[in-house]
């Protein structure tokens, strides 16, 4: 295990690592710098953008803590060029364990055992890399197509005050986002408890902070709230 280990943060594994997270930071700057550029043709102006870019940032901060806390755990198991690669591209700490863990099972060898090989980490990191090449094809292969759907349903898309994008869009992320929170909420009464606390939270907070323009900051803080309140009501629980 210790000379895997050696292996697993040795310079070239770092170098390739490093070569994909500059892809990745470099996808993220422009796509920020692309968002600027074209928010006036959609009827944003200048800080309603850099809002927007703000509620976003403050956002992603309590989803990563989550994702933060597994990946140290993984840093222990499979080096940290490898952790930094896929959580940097997938960004779901629990999908990469969960790979990682059937990928050495495969080999009939758990994580963290004197038996994990460098050929058994070799194993895992193409059943990782592999394992999210699908989103990567769907990105490459049918981007410019939806993007041309959407363009042709909103030209025929008349009635200005039924905005079918809007609907289906939002729609869609109610129907992905209920499907994760019932599959939570079957798992127990605690479960159900966090998820009724952190949603009455964001309702709460969403109302104060659009009653009063002054709190109108709120907004961008709505989704840490919630999680605080969650993680709060998940304590007291124990």
């Amino acid at each position: 295990m210790e000379a895997t280990m050696i292996f697993a943060n040795s310079p070239i594994v770092w170098l390739f690592a490093l070569l994909v997270i500059s892809v990745v930071a470099f996808q993220g700057i422009k796509f920020i710098l692309l968002a600027l550029k074209t928010s006036p043709s959609v009827g944003m102006t200048k800080e309603e953008a850099k809002s927007a870019l703000k509620v976003g940032a403050i956002n992603a901060i309590g989803p990563s803590l989550g994702i933060i806390i597994i990946a140290i755990s993984l840093i222990a198991l499979l080096g940290e060029p490898l952790t930094l690669m896929r959580i940097g591209i997938i960004g779901s700490a629990g999908i990469e364990a969960t790979g990682a863990q059937l990928a050495s099972s495969s080999a009939g060898v758990e994580l963290g055992t004197s038996a994990f090989t460098n050929e058994v980490f070799t194993l895992v990191v193409w059943v990782l890399c592999l394992g999210g090449i699908g989103w990567l094809l769907v990105v490459t292969l049918f981007t410019k197509s939806l993007g041309k759907m959407q363009t042709k349903i909103v030209s025929k898309n008349k009635n200005k005050e039924f905005p079918i994008m809007i609907i289906l869009s939002t729609a869609a992320m109610l129907g992905i986002f209920s499907n994760f929170v019932m599959d939570e909420m079957a798992k127990g009464v605690m479960s159900a408890a966090v998820i009724f606390a952190s949603g009455i939270a964001m309702i709460l907070v969403s109302l104060i902070a659009n009653k009063f323009k002054k709190l109108n900051w709120l907004n961008e803080y709505s989704l840490g709230i919630s999680i605080i309140v969650g993680l709060s009501v998940s304590y007291m629980m124990l």
